[in-house]
């Protein structure tokens, strides 16, 4: 399934067990495997009231506590699983429950729970939260938001996404010593207060399509930083998702596509 280009393979939990970070490499690979940005692994439900629980393993191996995209295809998955194309769907994650709502349209929004900007919540290593932290990246220093959607995200504001320096940044970023757990890293580019561009290094996988959590990251940021509206349009090179978020406090919406690519069978 893929969420505008950002790729996952959603399957049942093995009897075994999750597959080793071995197996997830060989199937993440492109050429030889399957390829995907993450693994969704769908598990039996874990608390009363919800449809399923799942685990998201990145490329690498690793595994992660959330992904917007890969939520929005689990929910749609779930639902078509019930013989519905559309109606609410709870969820069970390692960040916690997600509600999420498949339209008849096929587009699917998912609550991704109140942004977390305390440094210990992504981990961020900090004397005190802020809104901007200078991170000294080499022989230079950037400025970024820090905040948690489930997972932990930092966030530059750049002139222009299209040039923006994410194959250098990206990377040192995301191992850089003040995330013990590393980050995804967003580059967004503001174009009004209800728009906005974005590029994001995601955490273990590299720069993908679009990355549904790094879109509300952005979002979040931006809002706290007085420069954009509630609703936004957030373009990303795999396409567009619209970000809702009231403001502190307040649950963060996300809504795009989430498209089945194909069914088939792998021996692991």
């Amino acid at each position: 399934m893929h969420g505008l280009g950002n790729d996952f393979i959603v399957f049942d939990a093995p009897a075994g067990g999750a597959p080793d970070a071995a197996t997830i490499r060989r199937l993440a690979d492109r050429h030889t495997g399957i390829g995907f940005d993450q693994a969704l692994m769908l598990e039996p439900p874990r608390r009363p009231g919800t449809a399923a629980a799942y685990r998201i393993f990145n490329a690498d191996g690793h595994e992660v506590e959330q992904c917007g995209n890969g939520a929005r295809c689990i929910a749609r998955f779930v639902c078509a699983r019930t013989g519905r194309d559309s109606g609410e769907v709870l969820l069970d994650s390692a960040a916690g429950l997600v509600q999420a709502r498949v339209h008849p349209s096929g587009l699917v929004s998912v609550g991704m729970g109140v942004p977390n900007f305390e440094p210990a919540a992504l981990p961020f290593e900090a004397s005190g939260e802020a809104y901007v932290y200078p991170l000294a990246v080499g022989s230079s220093e950037v400025e970024i938001g820090a905040v948690s959607i489930g997972n932990p995200h930092a966030v530059l504001r750049v002139p222009d996404v299209t040039d923006a320096p994410l194959d250098r940044l990206g990377p040192a970023i995301e191992h850089h010593p003040r995330f013990p757990q590393r980050s995804n890293v967003g580059f967004m580019e503001v174009v009004a207060r209800d728009h906005i561009r974005l590029r994001v290094h995601e955490r273990g996988t590299g720069e993908t399509r679009a990355c549904g959590t790094g879109a509300c990251a952005a979002v979040a940021v931006g809002r706290r930083h007085g420069l954009l509206d509630p609703r936004v349009r957030v373009e990303l090179p795999g396409g567009q998702l619209t970000v809702e978020w009231p403001g502190p406090g307040a649950t963060i919406w996300l809504t795009g596509p989430a498209e089945t690519a194909f069914e088939g069978e792998v021996t692991i």
